[in-house]
């Protein structure tokens, strides 16, 4: 912004804008902690079963997509398996587990960063690392790497 003052009307100002785009070359191989757009999961696909109101022994499957955050949330439900030990011994938490995005959406690098038990921690990363591609983060119009933070609650019900 540049501010100009004419001399004949000194109570005056005039403000003249230059916007100059941004061209500093969007690094391929740096892991990013923010971005313009973050990544987002993409969607699952699963089949659902809707039981007979009059015989609930019976029903019919659907198949239901879901995305975004709600379709995150349906994977984790539908494939994270209560390790058989933790569960006899009571053990329950919330796994905190980050990872990165890739620029084609794949998730590499998954690590424990909240631990609650060994065989909780390689349940979340298993079921991390099975995760199908997400959509990828963006900054400035252009697919980085993002690291993503993820906790994976294991209750007993």
């Amino acid at each position: 912004v540049v501010l100009d003052t004419p001399k004949s009307q000194p109570h005056m100002v005039k403000v003249v804008d230059t916007v100059v785009p941004d061209t500093t070359p969007v690094s391929t191989t740096k892991v990013f902690d923010v971005v313009e757009q973050m990544p987002q999961f993409g969607s699952y696909t699963y089949k659902k079963f809707i039981p007979d109101p009059q015989n609930p022994q019976k029903g019919t499957y659907v198949t239901k997509t879901e995305s975004g955050t709600a379709g995150l949330l349906a994977f984790l439900n539908r494939n994270v398996k209560y390790p058989v030990k933790a569960e006899e011994n009571g053990i329950q938490g919330r796994v905190l587990c980050s990872f990165v995005v890739e620029r084609d959406g794949s998730i590499t690098e998954v690590k424990v960063i909240r631990s609650v038990d060994p065989s909780l921690d390689k349940e979340a990363v298993r079921v991390i690392q099975s995760m199908p591609n997400w959509i990828p983060g963006m900054q400035k119009g252009q697919p980085v790497r993002v690291k993503f933070t993820l906790p994976v609650t294991f209750r007993l019900q």
